[in-house]
């Protein structure tokens, strides 16, 4: 089979796994009785990327070929997902869990390994692709936009099947339970993660690079990729990387709840974006999957600043539009338009972000570096920005009936003020070196 089209299955797999509860866990959290842990439950995500990430990049880097590794992390990650899945499962439908805190360890154990693996895939794509003589900023991105719509298939999935009483089969009668609102998610994400598993024990291999020569004690631990911090650039890169982070959770953990909380409001209780949150959030993925494809031409036509920069100020736009929208007509089209930019707002950062770290690295901390990349962002950054937007969302909303409702637009109008903020910061002081990114030197 052709090598581009097992590293595009590779990425729906591990797309998919995150997919099937992301952008709808807060609603069933707010069923069990986990409503205003919401923001801490995203933040776990930051908090085990500060170091899972960079751990296991060391380990990939040095012990275990990262594709045999990505496929480890997933099988205990899908272990623990399903262990979430159970305890839902005894629990029943519409009702709180009884033992919350060994939920929450069962769920944090699970994305421990979990979050490592996004860095892990793209470094077993990177070398993949290198070891078989093809362009990494020309050629992954088409492979990666499959990951995208692995992500947008199960948010449809759990978004459109419904669960019996069972918990078990699938149904479409009236009093069933969409996996949305759900454990059930819990369970595809699971399932999931045994697949790639398994896919990953065929994959080629990712030799090791051995170095020759006398090997300091940063390099025998694997802390070498700190070293790229002695690089204005790369430092202020980084620290941008954590900036930019603070946004990256905040959709994903409160945009259900926000789009959902207008069935509680008797004008917009029947409209179809109320009642498919997770369907309407999808745009944001689709429009992922098509903005992943322009990065090759504004790479290497603008530069790692101007895309970036389009990121931040896409971010302004994506709260902005949020802010000033609602379910019905004509408001619902600013929701629609919060969903196209997040492509450009995610896309141009994150992917873009990853291919400049690759080749800004020497081949024997590739998979270290993007692990640091990983937890400025999704660590450090993510954390801080998730309990932030928590304890603004929990001050200006309330829980009310299953839904939470309060003042969303100034939560949203606050998040957007941030990310403007951040950009004209990043345009003032990031200042990259003057050459296109093809021709960094390894």
């Amino acid at each position: 089979m052709n090598i581009k089209v097992r590293l595009a299955a590779m990425n729906f797999l591990e797309f998919a796994v995150w997919g099937a509860y992301l952008t709808c866990m807060g609603n069933y959290l707010g069923v069990a009785g986990l409503g205003d842990k919401i923001s801490w439950f995203y933040a776990i995500q930051g908090i085990v990327s500060i170091f899972m990430p960079t751990l296991m990049g060391i380990v990939a880097d040095k012990y275990i070929q990262p594709q045999r590794l990505l496929g480890l992390c997933h099988l205990l990650a899908g272990v623990f997902m399903l262990g979430c899945w159970w305890m839902g499962m005894q629990t029943g439908f519409g009702n709180e869990l009884e033992d919350k805190s060994m939920f929450i360890a069962l769920y944090t154990i699970s994305v421990a390994f979990f979050m490592p693996t996004i860095a892990l895939a793209n470094t077993t794509a990177f070398t993949i692709l290198k070891n078989n003589g093809m362009d990494t900023v020309k050629d992954f991105p088409p492979i990666r936009v499959l990951g995208t719509v692995g992500f947008i298939a199960t948010m449809w999935f759990v978004n459109c099947a419904y669960a019996d009483e069972t918990g078990f089969g699938f149904t479409l009668a009236e009093n069933a339970h969409k996996f949305q609102y759900t454990y059930m998610q819990f369970f595809v994400s699971g399932i999931l993660s045994f697949v790639l598993f398994a896919y990953c024990l065929t994959l080629p291999e990712c030799k090791l690079e051995k170095k020759e020569g006398k090997v300091s004690l940063a390099e025998s631990l694997g802390l070498n990729a700190f070293k790229l911090f002695k690089r204005r650039q790369m430092a202020l890169f980084f620290i941008f990387s954590a900036l930019l982070g603070m946004c990256l959770q905040v959709t994903n953990g409160f945009a259900g709840p926000f789009i959902t909380s207008f069935k509680g409001m008797a004008e917009y209780a029947d409209t179809f974006a109320a009642n498919n949150a997770t369907l309407l959030t999808s745009i944001s993925q689709i429009s992922e999957a098509l903005c992943i494809l322009m990065i090759p031409f504004f790479l290497k036509r603008f530069g790692i600043k101007v895309v970036m920069l389009m990121s931040l100020f896409a971010w302004v736009f994506r709260f902005g539009f949020f802010g000033i929208g609602n379910p019905a007509m004509p408001g619902v089209i600013f929701f629609v338009l919060s969903c196209i930019v997040y492509g450009v707002a995610f896309d141009f950062f994150n992917v873009s972000g990853g291919i400049f770290v690759d080749q800004e690295c020497e081949p024997s901390i590739k998979a270290s570096a993007q692990g640091l990349f990983m937890m400025m962002t999704n660590g450090l950054g993510a954390t801080i920005g998730t309990l932030a937007a928590g304890e603004i969302v929990n001050g200006f909303c309330q829980w009310e009936n299953g839904y939470l409702v309060g003042d969303w637009q100034s939560c949203w109008f606050i998040f957007a003020g941030f990310a403007l903020v951040v950009g004209i910061a990043f345009a003032l002081v990031f200042k990259p070196e003057e050459k296109p990114i093809e021709k960094i030197a390894h």
